[in-house]
């Protein structure tokens, strides 16, 4: 439940630092300074993009290949006699009887 309500919150505060950011009478009404050249503040520092951002670099995830279960494709063709057993062979030797 803590996790939601820190992530909206903090999706808010980007949200008004935007508007403050764009828009420089809100900015006025929140500083009465905010005109002066040496104003800092975190809307001025958001509005030139000079904020701390964390960048993490993340690995791409390879897939792992599965086990892959698949039937084995046999392969059969017919092939005559004549072609496997050549004409110049002979009958074999001894006869087992």
């Amino acid at each position: 439940m803590v996790a939601p309500l820190t992530a909206s919150v903090l999706v808010a505060l980007v949200l008004v630092l935007n508007a403050l950011a764009v828009c420089p009478a809100l900015h006025e009404r929140l500083h009465p300074d905010a005109h002066e050249h040496g104003h800092e503040c975190a809307v001025t520092l958001f509005a030139h993009g000079l904020l701390d951002q964390v960048s993490v670099a993340v690995a791409p995830v390879r897939p792992v290949p599965g086990l892959e279960l698949r039937q084995p494709v046999f392969l059969s063709a017919f092939v005559p006699a004549s072609v496997i057993v050549s004409s110049a062979r002979g009958p074999p030797v001894f006869a087992v009887s």
